[in-house]
């Protein structure tokens, strides 16, 4: 059966009942009723089909987790065939040949050609804290630098070095000590009111400067620091894609002092952005890399892949439980096949779509401040004003539902960002569907609130 986006009435009777006993019996995380009133019973391909049998289209991807698809068939054929060997195997204490396969594979497929070893965990927040101790350990160095807007995760280490919104950190003092925050080279917006776009040199200068000049200079000795954290494309903290030279001039600073190079991919790795990695784009080999979200096909699994020279050589300073367990092992290798037999070349003929149609919705649309991404992660910033960016945080937000009523799934990201990062197996005419969703969903807000459209 061939799928097309189809609401009736959303949120219809069967979810309205869910979204109260949800917020009755479960704890306050992320969920708002009011702008993501989504309850999924099923899914097929790109599209979600609700509890009162909606059909949407899906621009989220599970939160940056479906990238083979909301339901891809090797993924599930895999889990299937596992579920008959074994569930658990306990990887860290006894030995099983899933771990070993999928950490094989991950140390070949990781940037660079460099000896790695593999750390297997279940989650993004735990890969990045399986980063820190490594880091830690291995350069007998305590601190790290991290940017603003970034986002590694919700756990107590990692939330020292998230820097997205302030709720994420809210009465949790203290956190984990050691780390600073630096501007990351986000050319639409920075400290220094740099055109990135137009002086890309100057703006990643005046970071680099930042760093070398006022941190290592006066309060942070640079010998103490093992590492800094940064994701290559920051997603939580709104799309942001730096200067194309940002992370060679990082490398020459972190290689000068000695530092680590650190790089979360757990939002951006998997062929989302039309490469394995999204620091291929930039090319630069890390020290570190970590990946969750999209390596299991919807099973939670985390890797960490690092130098071998930088392994804890010691038996007890890190392990888990759960880390590469078995199932989850099986479906991340087939994840691994699926982008590597054309799902990461499908994002890549698919940019330039997604380029040119929300580019005109900017030349359209005075709502829009900023368009920008690779690959399929797109990020489109709204403004009240172009010339003062002032934020349009509640049209975004109304955006989201409106695209929600016409059968379009988006989530939001920093302060008034709409990431659009739909499963790498959508199609072009399926892209062109949430492309015109999302337009409809732009037009009516702007007219609702009085913003030109030319």
């Amino acid at each position: 059966m061939e799928l097309r986006p189809s609401v009736k009435e959303i949120p219809g009777p069967k979810a309205k009942k869910v979204i109260e006993e949800h917020h009755k019996y479960m704890a306050t995380t992320t969920n708002d009723p009011n702008e993501y009133f989504l309850v999924i019973e099923k899914a097929e391909g790109v599209y979600w089909i609700d509890v009162d049998g909606n059909v949407i289209l899906d621009f989220s991807s599970g939160i940056g987790v479906m990238n083979v698809g909301l339901r891809n068939p090797k993924v599930i054929e895999a889990i299937k065939k596992q579920l008959d060997l074994v569930l658990h195997a306990a990887g860290t204490d006894y030995y099983n040949p899933y771990q070993v396969e999928l950490a094989k594979k991950l140390a070949e497929i990781a940037p660079g050609d460099v000896e790695r070893k593999v750390f297997l965990s279940n989650s993004g927040t735990e890969a990045d804290e399986a980063a820190l101790k490594i880091a830690k350990w291995s350069t007998n160095r305590k601190m790290f630098i991290a940017f603003i807007g970034a986002f590694h995760g919700r756990t107590h280490g990692t939330m020292s070095l998230t820097a997205s919104k302030p709720v994420q950190r809210s009465r949790m003092f203290p956190t984990m000590p050691g780390v600073e925050h630096v501007p990351y080279p986000n050319p639409y917006r920075n400290p220094w009111h740099i055109d990135g776009y137009e002086h890309p040199d100057e703006l990643v200068n005046r970071v680099i400067e930042y760093i070398e000049e006022y941190l290592f200079e006066h309060y942070v000795p640079a010998e103490e620091v093992a590492g800094i954290f940064f994701e290559p494309i920051q997603g939580e903290g709104g799309y942001v894609v730096p200067p194309k030279n940002f992370f060679k001039e990082l490398k020459k600073l972190a290689d000068k002092h000695g530092i680590l190079l650190i790089d979360d991919e757990v939002q951006m790795g998997m062929g989302r952005t039309g490469k394995m990695w999204a620091i291929e784009h930039f090319d630069v080999v890390p020290d570190i890399v970590t990946v969750a979200k999209a390596l299991g096909g919807g099973i939670p699994i985390g890797a960490t892949i690092f130098r071998k020279d930088l392994d804890f050589g010691v038996s007890g300073v890190h392990s888990n439980t759960f880390g590469g367990n078995a199932v989850a092992a099986a479906a991340a290798l087939a994840v691994i096949e699926e982008l590597q037999n054309g799902l990461i070349e499908n994002a890549q003929k698919l940019e330039p779509l997604f380029r040119e149609r929300l580019e005109e919705m900017k030349e359209k649309y005075e709502i829009i401040g900023d368009v920008r991404g690779l690959g399929l992660a797109w990020g489109v910033e709204f403004v009240k004003d172009r010339k003062t960016k002032e934020y349009a945080t509640k049209e975004r937000n109304e955006i989201v539902v409106e695209a929600l009523k016409r059968g379009l799934a988006l989530l939001g990201c920093g302060k008034s960002a709409i990431r659009l990062i739909p499963p790498l197996i959508i199609s072009e005419e399926e892209a062109k569907i949430g492309l015109d969703i999302f337009e409809e969903a732009i037009k009516v807000v702007s007219e609702k609130y009085g913003y030109k459209i030319h």
